[in-house]
C-alpha cells in the first residue's frame, strides 16, 4: 500500500492526473467485449489442454521435462536481474528518482507491472511442470497446487531479484538461486537418464494432499519476499535504477526499431563498464605470425575473461539430449544442434562487429583483409567444433544416434559455421525500405528477413552433409564426415578469399 503521504503529494498528484485520459464507458465496454472474445475463442483449446493433463507421467521424458523447467526458471531469474528489474521510462528515471518524492511512491507502477509479469511466468512454469509430472487424479486440486507453486515461484524469484538490486550482498543470494535452478536441472537431466528415473516417478505418483501442502508454504515464503521487496524499494540506490533503465531503454529501442543487432552492443557495454582490466602479456609467438593474429588475439582474451560464459556455452551442450528426450524424439535435434553451434561461434565475433561499424578505423589498422579474416576465423571455428562435438555426444549417450564417430560432424563442419558465424557480424542494420511481401500467411517485411537469413544461409549450405546424416541415421557416418570436412572447408576458403572493397579486414 502506498502511504498517504505519497498518495497526497502535489507533485505525484499532477503527474497521474496528466498521465493520461480517464477511461470513458466506450474504454470499459470495449476492455469487457474483448475478455469475452478471448474467453470464447481461447476456452476450449484451453480446457482440452487442461483435460489432456490428466495422465500417469512416463517415466523416459521426467528427467529432460523436470530440467527443461528448471533451466526455463533460471533463464527467468537471469533475466530479471540483467534487466535490472526495477526500471522506469528516461524521463521519469532522470527526474523523479533524483527527487526528493517517496521513492515507493515513484517506483509503485513498476512494482505492479513486475508482479503481473511474475504471476504469468510463474503460471506458465507451473503449467508446464504439471504435464511433466501429469495428474493420475485429482486433476483440479493438483492443478490448483501447480498453479500457486509457479505463481510463488515467479514472485518470489521477482522480489529476490528486486532485492538482488538493492545491495551485493543479496545480489549473490539471487545468483546463488539461480545457481541452484541450474544445478537441479543438470541433477534432473543425470537422474532421468539412469536408474535415479524411480526417485522422479515417486515424485510424480505422490498424493495431491504433499503438492498442497508445498504450495501453502512456497506461497507463505513468496509473500515474505513480496513483503521485503516493498520495503526495499525505498532503499535502492538511485544510479542502479538509472543505469537499469537506460539499459532498457536501449533493449526497448532495439526492439521497437527491429535491430536486434544493438542488443549484443547493449549487453557488452553493460558486462564492460566500470570494470578494471589488468594487463597481461601477450604470446610472444604473435609477433612472429605477424598483425593478423595479434588483431585477433582480441576475442581470445575477451574469451578468457569471462570463464563463466564459456562454462555455460559449455553446459549448454547437453541441451539437444535434453530436449530431444523430452519431446520423444530427436525430430529437432538437428536443428537445435546447427542454432547452439552458430550461437557458439557468433559469441566471438566482437572484433569484426567493431570493424563493420568503424569501417575507417579498420583501414588504419592496415593490416590485409584475408589474413585478417583467416585469423578471425580460427576461435569461431574452435568453440563451434567443441559445442557440437559435446552435443553430438550427448545425443548419442542418450540413445538418439546409432553407434558410430558421430562426434566428427562437429570439427567437420565448425568452418562452414566460422563463417557463417563471420558472416552474420558483417551484416548491417535491418533495411526497413525494402519491400513487404504479401503471401498466404500474412505479409512479410522482406528487410527484417533478409538480415535474420543473413549468415545463417552460409552455415545452413556448408553444413549440409552433416544435418543430412542426422535426419537420416545411416549406419556408418564415415562417408558424411569426409563430404561435411570438404564442404566446410570450401565454404570458409570461399569466404575468406572472396573479393572485398579495399580487402580491409
Amino acid at each position: 500500500m502506498i502511504p498517504a503521504a505519497a498518495r497526497t503529494h502535489p507533485a505525484l498528484a499532477y503527474l497521474r492526473a496528466r498521465r493520461g485520459r480517464p477511461a470513458t464507458f466506450s474504454d470499459r465496454y470495449t476492455g469487457v467485449f474483448g475478455l469475452l472474445v478471448a474467453a470464447a475463442v481461447l476456452g476450449r483449446p484451453v480446457a482440452e489442454a487442461l483435460a489432456g493433463l490428466a495422465h500417469h507421467a512416463d517415466p523416459a521424458r521426467l528427467g529432460p521435462g523436470l530440467a527443461l523447467v528448471a533451466a526455463a526458471y533460471a533463464g527467468f531469474l537471469a533475466l530479471a536481474r540483467a534487466l535490472g528489474p526495477v526500471v522506469l521510462p528516461a524521463a521519469d528515471a532522470s527526474w523523479l528518482v533524483t527527487s526528493p518524492l517517496p521513492r515507493r511512491a515513484v517506483l509503485g507502477r513498476t512494482a505492479l507491472l513486475l508482479l503481473s509479469a511474475a504471476v504469468l511466468a510463474g503460471a506458465a512454469l507451473g503449467l508446464t511442470a504439471l504435464s511433466v509430472f501429469g495428474a493420475p487424479d485429482q486433476l483440479g486440486v493438483r492443478l490448483a497446487a501447480a498453479l500457486v507453486l509457479g505463481v510463488a515461484a515467479g514472485v518470489g524469484g521477482m522480489a529476490t531479484a528486486v532485492l538482488g538490486q538493492q545491495s551485493p550482498a543479496s545480489d549473490a543470494r539471487l545468483q546463488f538461486l539461480i545457481a541452484g535452478a541450474l544445478s537441479v536441472a543438470v541433477l534432473a537431466a543425470v537422474l532421468g537418464a539412469g536408474p535415479g528415473r524411480r526417485i522422479l516417478a515417486a515424485v510424480a505418483e505422490a498424493p495431491a494432499s504433499l503438492g498442497v501442502a508445498a504450495a501453502g508454504v512456497a506461497s507463505v515464503v513468496a509473500a515474505f519476499l513480496v513483503r521485503q521487496a516493498w520495503t526495499a524499494l525505498a532503499r535502492i540506490p538511485a544510479h542502479r535504477i538509472l543505469a537499469s533503465s537506460t539499459r532498457t531503454a536501449r533493449v526497448t529501442s532495439a526492439a521497437t526499431t527491429l535491430d536486434p543487432g544493438m542488443l549484443t552492443w547493449v549487453a557488452e557495454d553493460a558486462h564492460w563498464r566500470g570494470r578494471a582490466l589488468r594487463s597481461r602479456p601477450w604470446p610472444r609467438l604473435l609477433s612472429r605470425l605477424g598483425p593478423a593474429p595479434a588483431l585477433a588475439w582480441q576475442e581470445w582474451l575477451r574469451v578468457g575473461r569471462r570463464p563463466g560464459r564459456l562454462a555455460a556455452l559449455l553446459g549448454a551442450a547437453a541441451l539437444p539430449a535434453v530436449c530431444a528426450n523430452a519431446i520423444g524424439g530427436g525430430s529437432g535435434a538437428a536443428g537445435m544442434l546447427l542454432c547452439g553451434a552458430l550461437t557458439a561461434a557468433a559469441m566471438c565475433t566482437g572484433g569484426v562487429r567493431r570493424d563493420g561499424g568503424d569501417p575507417a578505423l579498420a583501414r588504419m589498422l592496415a593490416v590485409d583483409g584475408r589474413a585478417a579474416t583467416a585469423a578471425r576465423a580460427v576461435l569461431p571455428a574452435l568453440l563451434a567444433a567443441s559445442w557440437s562435438a559435446l552435443a553430438l555426444v550427448g545425443l548419442q549417450a542418450a540413445g538418439t544416434l546409432p553407434a558410430g564417430a558421430w562426434w566428427a560432424l562437429g570439427p567437420a563442419a565448425a568452418p562452414a559455421l566460422a563463417a557463417g558465424a563471420l558472416r552474420m557480424a558483417r551484416r548491417r542494420p535491418v533495411d526497413h525500405s525494402m519491400p513487404v511481401i504479401d503471401t498466404p500467411g500474412g505479409a512479410v517485411p522482406t528487410g527484417p528477413l533478409i538480415w535474420a537469413l543473413t549468415g545463417v544461409d552460409l552455415a545452413l549450405f556448408g553444413s549440409l552433409p552433416a544435418l543430412s546424416a542426422l535426419a537420416s541415421r545411416p549406419a556408418s557416418v564415415a562417408p558424411y564426415v569426409a563430404a561435411q570436412a570438404v564442404a566446410g572447408a570450401a565454404v570458409l576458403a570461399a569466404y575468406i578469399l572472396r573479393p572485398s572493397r579495399g580487402n580491409r579486414p
